[in-house]
């Protein structure tokens, strides 16, 4: 049978009643623990609550109409769908701890690794280290904190999530996934990439954020220099408040016909307005793209970053001295994952590399 389209309407997953979470949570354990599809025969043995198995097959049946789970054959028990195990991994999921033996483990391989070998040689142990105690495999991505970039260009993911794909000199490519406003339209990631690609070949990240930034403080002293000679001279206002999306009011049409410079500012304000806009939209991106974020989950075919479709990975972000994120360290595996152990042992793992590198706890 195939799956259903993954699209339900956000208000049917949190309007999911208790006893549907309960049951639709012990298909996705039966499922990370055995990989097997369950029924409700089975299911009604092992919930926390007394229902007849024709009730929870009614209860199946409304999870799979809203995409979080499906019948991999005719007859057969049910799976969790990619969106299943999205909603279970942000919505149900309780992260435990990593224990004191493995954190002695982790600590040691890493602290070991620092004194003996190279940053690849701690990465490579790392990894090691990983992959060992999760039983899949680790994966790191590490790049020069002073990387040379010829091309950026940004992907939109999610309404508020975009990738960050950076092509570095050496013909490195790295990705880094970034929160973005929900309101963002588009073209504004297509504008960002272009004019960032006719400034930085040949530039860091860093070194492109301080020459655009430096380059958006002197367009704005133009702007309010000119903008106070409108105003004062009584052919302009001002609409709204600093820091508001701006607009200048003109007024006085018919003295502007009689001063020519007047126009000429007019217009080079207009052209400063939209140089600014796309300017902060710019700095805004690459200080997301500084950042990063924490650690991420791909499962299925949200891993466009490896296009491991069937297999799930969990990484977390290195950083150096200054906070600056120079790498991701994680694991690639199938979908049933154990999360709940492997993500705080992803977390811990890429903090203990990023304090031997001097990134501080």
């Amino acid at each position: 049978m195939d799956r259903p389209p993954l699209s339900p309407p956000a208000s049917a997953l949190a309007q999911l009643s208790e006893r549907s979470r309960e049951i639709f949570r012990s298909i996705v354990d039966t499922y990370l623990t055995s990989g097997e599809p369950v029924g409700s025969r089975q299911l009604s043995r092992v919930l926390p609550m007394t229902l007849s198995p024709a009730s929870v097959r009614n209860v199946m049946q409304d999870l799979e109409d809203i995409g979080l789970i499906y019948a991999p054959h005719i007859s057969a028990g049910r799976l969790p769908t990619e969106l299943g195990l999205r909603f279970f991994v942000d919505s149900l999921l309780q992260i435990g701890d990593v224990d004191e033996d493995e954190r002695a483990r982790i600590e040691a391989g890493v602290e070991a690794a620092s004194k003996e070998r190279d940053l690849e040689g701690v990465l490579t142990e790392a990894t090691a280290l990983l992959s060992g105690l999760t039983r899949v495999a680790g994966v790191v991505v590490a790049t020069k904190a002073d990387v040379r970039l010829v091309q950026v260009d940004f992907v939109r993911l999610e309404p508020e999530r975009a990738l960050a794909i950076l092509v570095a000199e050496d013909g490195s490519v790295e990705n880094r996934v970034l929160p973005i406003p929900r309101d963002l339209p588009a073209s504004g990631l297509i504008t960002a990439a272009n004019y960032l690609n006719a400034r930085i070949r040949g530039r860091t990240l860093e070194q492109a954020r301080v020459e655009i930034d430096a380059a958006r403080k002197a367009a704005q002293r133009e702007l309010d220099e000119l903008t106070a000679h409108v105003v004062e001279a009584g052919l302009a206002s001002w609409s709204g408040a600093q820091g508001d999306n701006r607009q200048l009011i003109v007024r006085g049409q018919a003295h502007l016909l009689e001063d020519l410079t007047a126009m000429d500012d007019l217009e080079r304000i207009r052209l400063l307005f939209s140089d600014l806009e796309t300017k902060t939209e710019v700095i805004d991106l690459l200080e997301r793209a500084e950042d990063g974020e924490g650690v991420r989950i791909y499962i299925g075919s949200e891993n466009k970053l490896f296009s491991l479709s069937g297999s799930s990975m969990i990484a977390a972000p290195l950083r150096d001295a200054n906070r600056r994120i120079v790498g991701a360290l994680g694991v690639i595996g199938p979908t049933r994952l154990n999360y709940a152990r492997i993500v705080p042992m992803v977390d811990y793992t890429a903090k203990i590399v990023g304090r031997a590198m001097g990134g501080g706890s």
